[in-house]
C-alpha cells in the first residue's frame, strides 16, 4: 500500500466511524436507542422538519417527541462540528509527523470541543513565544538536566548554557529560559488542565467589585459592588447582570477561591501543578535549591501561563450557561404565550389607548378582517367623553361586536372604564371587554408586512387592529412580529442572537404546527412557519388564493408554483380545509394516511361525515386492526383520535381576568388586598403578574405557592390568570411586592432573600420593554429588567 493509500485509508475509514460515534453519544445523552437516533437524523438530513417527524414518522422513530427531537438537532450539529475539528487536528498533527497510536487514541476518545483543543494545544502552530525564543538559545537540555538531576543546583548548571549572541548573559537568564520552556510544556498538559478546570469550577467563587469612580455611574449594579458567590450555583440572571455591569465600565470581575485558599501557600492550584508534573517540587525557605526552582517554576505557569486563560475561560462558561438559561426561559415564556386561549371566531373591537393623541379604534370581523376603524378623544385636552361612548356604541351596534379587546399600555384602565361606561349606558350591548398585552403592537404597526397588510391605514390604526386580532386569535397575529420584540425573557439583548433567533424560530415552528393553520384564511406570515413552507411558498399560497378562490381541498396546493411533492409531504397534514371537499381535509390526518381512514370507514360501513367527530362512532373497532407495513400502530391511533375529535386545538379554554373597579394606580393598592391578575412574564426569581395599575407586580419564587418551587414555571405560566395578595408597596421605586399564598400577613412579611434591585435579580420593576420606542406602560415586557436596558 502507497504512503497516500495509507493517508487516505483511515479517513474512508472513519466517514462511517464518526456517523456512528455520533448516533451513539446522541442515544446516550438523550436516553433512546441507536436506531431510533439514526431514522431521526437520516429524516433530518434529507429534510424533514421537526414537527413532521414528531407528528408523523413516530414509527420509523420509536415515537420520539419534539422537545427530545430539538435537543437532538441542536447536538447533532454540535457533534459534526466536533468530527469535524477532530479529523482536522488529526490531519494536521499527521503533516507534523507527530502523531502517534496513543496521542491518535486520545484524541479519538476526546468527547468535548475544549478537550480536542487542550490535546491540540502542543502542537497547534503558534506565534513565537518566549519558550521558543528559550529553546532556539538552546536552553531545552538546561531544563531537561534540571529535571533529571534530583540533587542539582540550578544556578551550577545554568552556568553552562550561557550564550551572549542569543542573549543568554548569565545564570539567571539562562534559567528563566528554562522556566519558560517548562512553563508552556505544563501550561499545554491536557490532563492538568482538565483537572484544574474541574478543580476550579468546583471550588472557585466569581468576585464583583465597582471600579473606582463608578458608584454614582453604575447605582443600578450597587447590589454587586461587592459581591462573591461560587461558580457553580450563579444563577443565569446574576451572571448576565455582572457581566453587563461589567460591560458598561462600572464592574470588575475576577476568578478566585475562598479566602482561606486564596491566602495558602503555596496556591492549591500551584500545589496541583506540582502534584501532576513536578512532585520534587518545594516550597519552603528551607527547600534544597532544585526543589525551590521547581516551585517557582509552579507559581510561574499558575500566575503567567494559567490564571488569565482560566478567567477568561471560566467567565465565558458562565456567561454560556447564563445565555443558554436565559434563552430557555425566553423560549418556554414565548410557547406559553403563543399557546393562549384564542377568543375564537367573534367580532371583535380593538381599543388602543391613548391620552392626548386619542382613543384608536379598530373593528375585525370572526375572520380577522378589518371592517372599520376611528379614533375618540375621551380625555385630555378635548375631554369628549360623552361623544366617544356614542361612537363606541354606534360601532359595536353597526358591526354586532361580541369582544372589546383593550391595550394594557398608557390610558389602559381610563379606557376600560370607558368601556364600562358605554355597557352601562346601552345595556343592550352584548359585549365583553378584555384586557389585552400590546407587546410589540407598536413593533408591528411600523413593519413592513403591516404596511403591505394595510397600505392605506394610518400606522396608530394599525396597533389597534394588532390588539383586536391578537385577542381573536394571538397565535396568528403574533407570528407577525419579531419574536424579541414581544418580550417575554431576560437579558435577550445580551445573550447569543443566533442562538436566541433559532430558539425561538423553533418554538413558532412548534406552536403553529401543534395547532395547525386554515389555508384559505391564514396570513402569509402564519404560512410561513408550516412546516415544509417558507417565505416565497407562503406567499404563493396567498396569492394563488387570491386569484382562484378558497382551496377546496389539499391536493390544490399541488397547483400553487413552487409547491412540489416534498412541500406537499412536509405541510399537507398542517394545513386545514375546513368545509372543503373532503373532510379529512379539516383534520390532522395526513393525506398519505388516507388509506388507512378508507379502511375504517368500510370496516364501519360508513363515510367520514358520519364518523367525524360522532362519540362512540368508531366503537367495536381496534386501531391494531388497520396496521400494515407502513403505518404502525401508534399513527393508527392518532387517526382514531383525529376522527374522534377532527382539528382539535391543544390550547385552554378562553377566559379572562377581572381587574378590581377601584383599583387603577399605585396609590389604589394597599397591603393584604387580593386581586385578579395576568401573569405576563416568568423568570428564574419569580414571576411578574399584571394587576391593572399600569405596574407589574412581583410573585418572588419563595412566595408561589405553599410548597418549595424549583422553578417558578412548574406553577405559573405566561398568559394565566392568578388570584395574588398585596404584600408591600414602594411607590418611590415603583415595586410591588405580591404573594400567591393567600395566607400571607402582609405585617409580617419580609422581603424574599436574595431580592435584589436593577442588576437582574428580584424584585418588582416598571412595566417596560426592550425597546425605547415602546409606551412606559407596556404589559410585554416585565419592569425587572427595565433600568439595565436603558
Amino acid at each position: 500500500m502507497t504512503e497516500t493509500s495509507l493517508a487516505a485509508a483511515p479517513r474512508t475509514r472513519n466517514s462511517a466511524d464518526e456517523a456512528g460515534r455520533i448516533i451513539s453519544q446522541l442515544a446516550q445523552e438523550l436516553g433512546a436507542r441507536a436506531g431510533q437516533i439514526g431514522a431521526a437524523v437520516e429524516l433530518l438530513d434529507d429534510g424533514a422538519t421537526v414537527p413532521f417527524i414528531a407528528r408523523y414518522r413516530k414509527e420509523a422513530t420509536g415515537g420520539l417527541d419534539d422537545t427530545v427531537l430539538r435537543n437532538l438537532e441542536v447536538r447533532l450539529v454540535y457533534l459534526r462540528e466536533l468530527e469535524s475539528r477532530r479529523a482536522a487536528i488529526l490531519e494536521s498533527i499527521e503533516q507534523q509527523g507527530k502523531l502517534s497510536p496513543e496521542l491518535r487514541q486520545e484524541i479519538t476518545a476526546a468527547d468535548t470541543k475544549q478537550r480536542l483543543e487542550d490535546l491540540y494545544a502542543p502542537y497547534k502552530p503558534k506565534r513565537r513565544t518566549r519558550a521558543q525564543i528559550a529553546r532556539e538559545a538552546g536552553l531545552a537540555p538546561l531544563a531537561e538536566a534540571i529535571l533529571a538531576d534530583p540533587g542539582c543546583d540550578p544556578q551550577v548548571l545554568a552556568a553552562g548554557y550561557l550564550n551572549a549572541e542569543a542573549g543568554v548573559n548569565d545564570a539567571k537568564a539562562a534559567l528563566d529560559g528554562a522556566r519558560d520552556i517548562l512553563a508552556e510544556q505544563y501550561a499545554e498538559d491536557a490532563d492538568l488542565l482538565a483537572e484544574l478546570r474541574e478543580y476550579l469550577w468546583n471550588s472557585g467563587r466569581l468576585y464583583s467589585k465597582a471600579i473606582q469612580g463608578k458608584e454614582a455611574e453604575g447605582a443600578n449594579f450597587r447590589d454587586w459592588f461587592d459581591f462573591s458567590e461560587p461558580l457553580r450555583t450563579l444563577p443565569s440572571h446574576r451572571i448576565l447582570a455582572m457581566l453587563r455591569g461589567r460591560q458598561q465600565g462600572v464592574l470588575d470581575l475576577r476568578l478566585g477561591l475562598e479566602e482561606a485558599l486564596e491566602t495558602r501557600q503555596p496556591h492549591p492550584c500551584v500545589e496541583r501543578i506540582a502534584q501532576r508534573l513536578c512532585p520534587t517540587a518545594g516550597f519552603g525557605v528551607d527547600a534544597a535549591p532544585r526543589a525551590r526552582w521547581l516551585g517557582e517554576v509552579c507559581r510561574w505557569t499558575w500566575r503567567v501561563k494559567l490564571l488569565t486563560a482560566f478567567e477568561s475561560e471560566l467567565l465565558g462558561r458562565l456567561r454560556e450557561s447564563g445565555e443558554q438559561e436565559a434563552i430557555r426561559v425566553f423560549a418556554a415564556n414565548l410557547k406559553d404565550l403563543l399557546l393562549a386561549a384564542p377568543a375564537g371566531h367573534k367580532a371583535v373591537m380593538g381599543l388602543d389607548p391613548g391620552i392626548r393623541t386619542g382613543v384608536k379604534v379598530a373593528l375585525i370581523d370572526a375572520t380577522g378582517k378589518l371592517l372599520d376603524t376611528a379614533t375618540v378623544y375621551p380625555f385630555e385636552p378635548r375631554r369628549d367623553r360623552e361623544g366617544a361612548i356614542n361612537t363606541l356604541a354606534a360601532l359595536a351596534l353597526r358591526h354586532k361586536v361580541e369582544l372589546a379587546a383593550i391595550g394594557n399600555g398608557t390610558a389602559s384602565r381610563e379606557t376600560e372604564k370607558l368601556v364600562a361606561d358605554m355597557l352601562e349606558k346601552f345595556p343592550d350591548l352584548a359585549l365583553t371587554r378584555v384586557v389585552v398585552s400590546e407587546a410589540g403592537a407598536s413593533v408591528y404597526s411600523a413593519s413592513e408586512l403591516a404596511a403591505l397588510e394595510f397600505p392605506e391605514l394610518d400606522v396608530s390604526l394599525r396597533g389597534a387592529v394588532s390588539i383586536a386580532r391578537r385577542l381573536q386569535d394571538p397565535l396568528a397575529e403574533l407570528v407577525k412580529i419579531e419574536p424579541k420584540a414581544i418580550g417575554v425573557g431576560q437579558y435577550q439583548h445580551d445573550v447569543n442572537q443566533r442562538e436566541l433567533a433559532r430558539s425561538l424560530d423553533a418554538v413558532i415552528e412548534d406552536c403553529v404546527n401543534a395547532v395547525g393553520v386554515d389555508v384559505n384564511t391564514a396570513s402569509a406570515a402564519l404560512l410561513t412557519r408550516v412546516s415544509g413552507l417558507n417565505g416565497t411558498l407562503a406567499k404563493n399560497i396567498v396569492a394563488w388564493r387570491d386569484a382562484n378562490g378558497a382551496f377546496a381541498n389539499r391536493r390544490k396546493l399541488l397547483a400553487v408554483p413552487r409547491f412540489g411533492d416534498k412541500s406537499f409531504e412536509q405541510a399537507a397534514g398542517f394545513l386545514r380545509i375546513p368545509n372543503g371537499d373532503n373532510p379529512l381535509d379539516a383534520s390532522a390526518v395526513h393525506p398519505e394516511a388516507y388509506p388507512v381512514v378508507q379502511r375504517i370507514l368500510e370496516k364501519l360501513q360508513a363515510d367520514a361525515r358520519q364518523v367525524m367527530g360522532r362519540q362512540g362512532a368508531l366503537k367495536g373497532v381496534s386501531p391494531s386492526e388497520f396496521t400494515d407495513e407502513r403505518f404502525g400502530l401508534p399513527t393508527v391511533k392518532d387517526i382514531f383520535s383525529e376522527l374522534e375529535k377532527p382539528g382539535r386545538d391543544p390550547r385552554p379554554e378562553f377566559k379572562t381576568a377581572r381587574f378590581k373597579e377601584d383599583v387603577h394606580t399605585l396609590a389604589d393598592l394597599l397591603p393584604g388586598m387580593t386581586l385578579e391578575g395576568v401573569v405576563t412574564n416568568v423568570a428564574n426569581f419569580g414571576a411578574f403578574v399584571d394587576i391593572g395599575v399600569h405596574q407589574d407586580g412581583l410573585v418572588h419564587i419563595s412566595a408561589l405557592a405553599e410548597k418549595f418551587v424549583k422553578d417558578p414555571r412548574d406553577v405559573v405560566r405566561v398568559g394565566q390568570t392568578v388570584t395574588v395578595k398585596v404584600l408591600e408597596v414602594d411607590a418611590a421605586r415603583k415595586r410591588i411586592a405580591l404573594t400567591m399564598r393567600l395566607k400571607d400577613d402582609p405585617a409580617t412579611a419580609r422581603r424574599a432573600p436574595g431580592e435584589r434591585g436593577a442588576g437582574g435579580a428580584p424584585g418588582a420593576r416598571r412595566r417596560t420593554g426592550d425597546r425605547p420606542a415602546e409606551p412606559a406602560g407596556m404589559g410585554a415586557m416585565a419592569a425587572a429588567f427595565a433600568k439595565l436596558r436603558k
